[in-house]
């Protein structure tokens, strides 16, 4: 029996934490993003306050729901002391790798993560969420890892679990592999987690011609985990072809009640932190065509280290999730939003002027090579 779908216009969550919050110095999260998405959806008209639900902190009771509460207790007390021993950044991964200790250390991600658990929550009935400040798929238990201090994605699915959901899709386009949401749920039979990700970038998602390496397309986790690792100069495409031949059939297959899409924009071409070649309206095309297999649909961020390429992407997908028009030349109070971003970077020393003045980017079209299409053959023939 299907689903009745919601009628109701999708929702968003979103906190002006993000706003004052930074991880410091010359870290590739010392720029707005959420902020920004939120910024361009409000100038467009796109985000009245009737859809707009500014997040919850989570408790450390919600967090302690997947982490282990000796380290929740340390990031509070790294971020009430500012400062932390070395036998405690050791073992907790805190304050170096990536995942400094900053004045928000706690509150920011605890925000995300109230977000994505009552996303969750709000789920038990069908409809549309959209939580681009979540995404911290490398999480893990007891550690920071890879900028990500709590795993967003993992507690919402929980809480999709808890309302009593038996079929929850994951679907990761992040340029990075989503190796914390697939440990958390590699062996689960209720919990299908699909990632497509650049080969041999962080977390060091091996070649495919290693089958037993984390992230390979050999990587079957427990048997629930599905992995599509990409080579360098992925293109509109390749992706697109991936989605029809692979993702698309596994979860129209799986018949998710619920699916979660960790849409980080780390894969567009001018991010600095990956070598794929994708433009934003492919990421469009991905969240259109997801859109319709699940009643509930909750998308979250993720990457994304161009303060102009994420924050117009972002705010692309809650048009796309709405069915809005995309202006080919933005308003001037969405213009003013972009020209006022700085980034501390060498591709921001001269940004483009299609940065600020469109949201759109040209499509990134390039061949289907072979590589491609061996994944989704050698994925679906284990499917």
């Amino acid at each position: 029996m299907t689903e009745a779908r919601d009628s109701r216009p999708p929702r968003f969550i979103g906190s002006e934490i993000y706003r004052r919050s930074t991880y410091g110095g010359r870290h590739p999260l010392a720029i707005p993003r959420v902020s920004t998405c939120i910024d361009l959806c409000r100038a467009l008209g796109w985000l009245p306050d009737s859809v707009y639900i500014d997040s919850p902190l989570a408790t450390t009771e919600q967090l302690a729901r997947f982490h282990d509460p000796a380290y929740i207790a340390a990031v509070r007390k790294a971020e009430r002391e500012q400062r932390l021993t070395a036998e405690e950044q050791e073992r907790f991964n805190l304050g170096r790798n990536g995942n400094p200790i900053y004045p928000e250390v706690f509150r920011r991600p605890a925000t995300a993560c109230g977000a994505s658990i009552l996303a969750g929550r709000l789920l038990a009935e069908p409809g549309v969420i959209h939580s681009p400040a979540g995404g911290t798929h490398h999480g893990r238990r007891g550690q920071a890892s890879g900028f990500c201090y709590f795993n967003d994605p993992v507690l919402a699915i929980l809480a999709l679990l808890d309302g009593g959901l038996s079929r929850v899709a994951y679907l990761d386009v992040d340029a990075h592999h989503g190796d914390g949401v697939q440990a958390a749920f590699d062996d689960d039979p209720r919990v299908l987690t699909i990632s497509i990700h650049e080969d041999m970038r962080w977390p060091m998602a091996a070649s495919t011609n290693s089958a037993e390496s984390p992230g390979s397309v050999g990587d079957r986790g427990g048997g629930q985990a599905r992995n599509l690792p990409v080579p360098a100069g992925f293109n509109d495409n390749e992706l697109a072809f991936l989605m029809e031949a692979a993702v698309l059939p596994m979860l129209e297959d799986f018949a998710p009640q619920a699916l979660v899409l960790q849409c980080g924009a780390d894969g567009l071409e001018e991010d600095p932190l990956s070598k794929l070649a994708l433009s934003n309206t492919a990421l469009w095309r991905v969240v259109a065509q997801v859109r319709s297999l699940a009643p509930r649909f909750l998308v979250l961020g993720g990457g994304g280290y161009n303060p102009w390429s994420v924050g117009r992407a972002w705010a692309g997908v809650w048009a796309t999730l709405n069915g809005f028009a995309i202006p080919e030349r933005l308003p001037p109070a969405a213009e003013a939003i972009l020209r006022a971003l700085e980034w501390r970077h060498s591709k921001g020393r001269n940004p483009p002027a299609a940065w600020f003045t469109t949201l759109a980017d040209p499509p990134r079209y390039g061949p289907l090579r072979p590589a491609v299409r061996d994944l989704a053959a050698q994925v679906m023939a284990v499917w």
